[in-house]
């Protein structure tokens, strides 16, 4: 139970961490609107994440017998795609630091409730499919030969949507001081290294237990 509460929480927070135009523009609206309207937007990211998340743990219980003859490889194949994403997250941010350009986020089609915010937010996080690749990646490299609980799999997904909101209100709460020092360049760099280290730890982990 332990264990997939922590898978969860640095799973989340490996796909929230990562401050990019959908970060800025929250961070944005919050400091022009209200901080009903910035949290409504922030938890509509954190719900795309958990329902990624929850896609992936189904899909991985559904899959658990078949990729069990191929465990090891898939294991290998999932951690190599973890860093592929770490690294090019890291790349993506040391390339914007050294142009010392942050997108800044247009004023088109800003959501004027919390509703439309909420909504907003949440189909443009769906729309990333680099969400979902890292969630199958991490759920099914991870998987063991057993499959996990139901109960686990529930705690793995709200544990992972907990994480992505936490990070998500703190952008939005921060309101424009936080917002410039997190959206600026060198805010940009530090959190998508951070997260770039926390995914590679992560494909470690999947490694270690293939070893």
């Amino acid at each position: 139970m332990t264990a997939a509460l922590v898978a969860g929480l640095l799973a989340g927070y490996g796909i929230a961490m990562p401050v990019g135009a959908v970060a800025t523009y929250l961070v944005a609206l919050t400091a022009r609107t209200a901080l009903k309207i910035g949290a409504c937007a922030a938890l509509g990211v954190a719900t795309a994440d958990g329902v990624y998340a929850l896609i992936a743990e189904a899909g991985g219980s559904a899959l658990a017998r078949t990729i069990q003859p191929v465990l090891l490889p898939l294991r290998w194949a999932s951690a190599l795609v973890l860093v592929a994403l770490a690294v090019r997250s890291g790349v993506t941010a040391v390339r914007k630091y050294r142009r010392r350009h942050a997108p800044a986020p247009g004023d088109e089609g800003v959501p004027v409730s919390a509703a439309r915010a909420y909504l907003g937010l949440c189909g443009i996080t769906l729309m990333n499919p680099l969400t979902v690749v890292y969630f199958v990646a991490l759920v099914l490299g991870g998987r063991a030969a057993s499959a996990p609980s139901h109960l686990e799999q529930a705690v793995f997904v709200l544990a992972a949507f907990a994480a992505s909101a936490s990070w998500q209100l703190l952008l939005a709460g921060g309101g424009a001081l936080l917002g410039r020092a997190l959206t600026g360049a060198r805010g940009q760099l530090t959190t998508a290294l951070a997260s770039s280290l926390l995914i590679t730890v992560l494909a470690w982990r999947l490694l270690a237990t293939s070893a």
